[in-house]
């Protein structure tokens, strides 16, 4: 974290063993949702996106899709319209309600696909 001025104000706001950061998004509230995969590369790795309150980096909750989608390596994180969160990870894009934290269901799939973003048009 840093002031306005560009100094650093905490060197390690997180404290999270599970998080290995993918990618980082400001959530409507203002916490922090990262995209995670635990242990980073493992073929056993866990896919989760991770809340954190901004202020003390606490961990807040933790999204994760349904188990039977084999949802993997969790990159791009986009809010959409309605409170959706949108994460795009290998061979799916996956949704969430993010005021409810309910996982909503795969809204793409492609084999493959493993982007580093996801872009949402009207």
């Amino acid at each position: 974290m840093f002031d306005r001025d560009g100094r650093l104000r905490n060197p390690r706001l997180v404290s999270d063993p599970e998080l290995s950061p993918l990618d980082l998004a400001i959530a409507p509230g203002g916490n922090l949702v990262v995209s995670s995969e635990w242990p980073f590369g493992s073929p056993s790795a866990t896919a989760t996106i991770r809340e954190y309150d901004s202020s003390t980096g606490r961990l807040v909750r933790v999204l994760a899709a349904d188990p039977a989608v084999k949802f993997t390596r969790p990159r791009g994180l986009r809010f959409g319209p309605g409170g959706q969160l949108h994460c795009v990870g290998q061979d799916h894009v996956v949704a969430f309600d993010f005021p409810t934290g309910r996982f909503l269901g795969v809204i793409a799939e492609l084999q493959g696909l493993n982007g580093q973003a996801v872009l949402l048009l009207k």
